[in-house]
């Protein structure tokens, strides 16, 4: 369990990464930060795969194409929802919003892996997804707060970029529950391999997106430089460090996380990835939280806290 819980962390860690890309890069659409990220993750896996190719033989046909629905759903329609939202609504909100996966995802697995996990009774489930829901509304209240006292904002593009972000969480609520149903079906495989064959199922995925992008900009006469934007060099540059560490390395610790751990409570340990991706923000903001978004955080941390110590029991 300890050593699940590390793995989840560091895939936090690297998850947090892609909040912070899309402020950087925020005059390119976000189907050029979706599709770049997943074809630099594709162009990766490649001699990752090479290097790893007496394993993924192992995979079968249906293996395969699990690793391609698996990629569609939690790679590229995931963040193409996750990158438009960030645009639309800025970085906390968004980020909040996802930060509701850990509890959405703790109660769907709860009640449907059952069988194999064990159901932890509610109420032993209940103070820690308490503290979690109360620190997501605190730090929403803040972002609520500062929309209200900003004359220039646009409450109709935020409104879209909420539920560009509800979008992203049915996505990512989807996805951990089907890749941890393989991974503990299948525990004889490589966490790793599976990193990666999700990795090559992304590229022929990415690249059509990205084509289909190129044609579509050529055909609009749209005031946009193909293939990469006004800004190359930079762009290159955060989609090939967010496709290795966010995609490859942050796919390889959650496997490594989801295999040794009961999804439920693998679910409630994403709130590392909401709270880098609020510090990833606030240090490009370079802001300091308010008071609020800080006890906030603190309730998050306490609700994982608290949480963990109640998956020990079979």
């Amino acid at each position: 369990m300890l050593l699940g819980t590390l793995f989840a962390l560091a895939a936090g860690l690297m998850w947090g990464l892609v909040f912070v890309g899309p402020l950087i890069l925020d005059d390119y659409p976000a189907v050029m930060l979706a599709f770049g990220r997943y074809l630099a993750f594709g162009l990766i896996a490649l001699p990752l795969g090479w290097l790893d190719r007496a394993n993924l033989r192992e995979l079968t046909r249906a293996d395969w194409w699990e690793a391609l629905k698996l990629s569609l759903v939690g790679n590229v329609l995931y963040y193409l929802f996750l990158a438009s939202a960030l645009q639309r609504a800025g970085g906390p909100l968004p980020t909040m919003i996802i930060g509701t996966l850990p509890v959405v995802i703790a109660i769907v697995a709860n009640r449907r892996n059952a069988a194999r996990d064990g159901r932890l009774p509610w109420r032993h489930m209940a103070p820690s997804l308490g503290l979690i829901s109360l620190g997501l509304l605190c730090v929403n209240q803040s972002e609520l707060q500062s929309l209200l006292a900003d004359p220039h904002a646009d409450p109709v593009r935020y409104a879209w970029g909420a539920v560009l972000a509800v979008g992203a969480v049915v996505c990512w609520t989807w996805y951990p529950i089907r890749n941890a149903d393989w991974l503990r079906h299948h525990t004889q495989r490589s966490p790793r391999s599976w990193a990666t064959a999700q990795g090559l199922m992304t590229l022929p995925l990415a690249s059509l997106g990205f084509a289909l992008t190129w044609g579509y900009f050529s055909a609009t006469d749209a005031p946009w430089a193909m293939p990469l934007g006004p800004r190359p060099l930079l762009y290159v540059g955060m989609m090939l460090a967010i496709g290795l560490l966010a995609s490859w390395v942050g796919t390889l610790c959650w496997n490594e996380a989801s295999q040794r751990l009961p999804t439920r409570l693998a679910g409630q340990l994403i709130v590392f990835e909401t709270l880098s991706a609020l510090a990833y923000t606030y240090v490009w903001r370079q802001a300091w939280p308010d008071t609020l978004t800080l006890a906030g955080v603190g309730l998050l941390v306490a609700g994982v806290s608290w949480g963990v110590p109640q998956h020990r029991a079979p």
